[in-house]
């Protein structure tokens, strides 16, 4: 896997307050971008920092300059200095940050990792995320380089890419062979490993949940009917909707010469029953032996 590049630079703001320097008469609109900002700063640091030490609000103004250049890296403009600024002027600093702080707020609902929890839901969780992620992309000093656009369009990718396996584990729950599988708790990854593992078999079913006696029919059935592997996937592709049809396929992938190669090889059953519910099952195994 390819990681995207980082490109580190100074904030945008200050691309832009550099461009305001350059005009002849800058006085007016240096004043109206100063007092905002500063405003910004002090709600910042109430809610976020400490708006009562100098500590605090130093980084508070790091938090402000920061998100106030993400609202601008995120606004496709002509990377000039100039189209940052006159883009400033014209909204107003208050505006931009607002737009940058709704980016960070939207990436934290993203899911940080392919499983779902109700802790997930609880305010208190979900308000540390935004802070975390606010506190991760947005600090910038003026005076040094700040990669946080970069670091929030990578962030965004991953989570985006989150979201779709966890929503294919949905689906592929709400059509397991025996019911909608309805627990709030989700493995992701591991539904879907499973989902791949038991399609080998051929006979149709979507399996999105297993247990240690599955893994042990599996195994057995596999070896006795050595059934066509390929045609089992391509049914399960099939069924899929066709946005989760290339994160099924890099999955049959993985496992074609891995786990899939074990079932069907003279490999003991114990070993390969620990395999998959160390590696493949998760949080997605049913305990049904003491």
């Amino acid at each position: 896997m390819q990681l995207a590049s980082i490109t580190a630079r100074t904030p945008h703001l200050i691309h832009a307050l550099e461009a305001l320097s350059q005009r002849g008469n800058y006085q007016e609109d240096g004043d109206t971008l100063l007092q905002e900002l500063s405003g910004i700063t002090v709600l910042v640091a109430k809610k976020f920092t400490n708006d009562r030490t100098a500590d605090g609000l130093l980084e508070a103004y790091y938090l402000t300059v920061g998100c106030v250049s993400l609202g601008i890296s995120q606004a496709d403009l002509h990377d000039s200095n100039e189209a940052k600024l006159a883009f400033l002027l014209r909204h107003g600093a208050e505006y931009v940050f607002q737009m940058g702080f709704r980016h960070i707020k939207e990436l934290s609902v993203l899911p940080y990792v392919a499983f779902v929890s109700d802790f997930d839901n609880d305010p208190f969780v979900q308000q540390r995320n935004v802070k975390a992620l606010f506190s991760e992309i947005c600090r910038a000093d003026p005076g040094a380089t700040w990669a946080g656009s970069d670091v929030y369009k990578r962030e965004l990718q991953d989570r985006q890419n989150n979201l779709r396996i966890v929503e294919c584990a949905k689906w592929l729950r709400k059509k397991h062979f025996s019911g909608p599988i309805k627990d709030s708790d989700l493995d992701a990854n591991a539904v879907i490993a499973i989902a791949v593992i038991f399609a080998i078999l051929d006979d149709g079913r979507i399996v999105a949940r297993t247990g240690q006696k599955d893994i042990e029919n599996l195994i057995r059935r596999a070896r006795e009917s050595q059934p066509d592997i390929e045609a089992g996937w391509d049914k399960l592709l099939k069924r899929l909707p066709p946005e989760y049809r290339p994160l099924l396929r890099e999955r049959m992938g993985e496992c074609r010469n891995t786990i899939v190669k074990k079932i069907l090889s003279k490999s003991k059953a114990k070993t390969i029953i620990a395999e998959i519910q160390d590696f493949y099952a998760g949080n997605e195994l049913d305990i049904e032996y003491p």
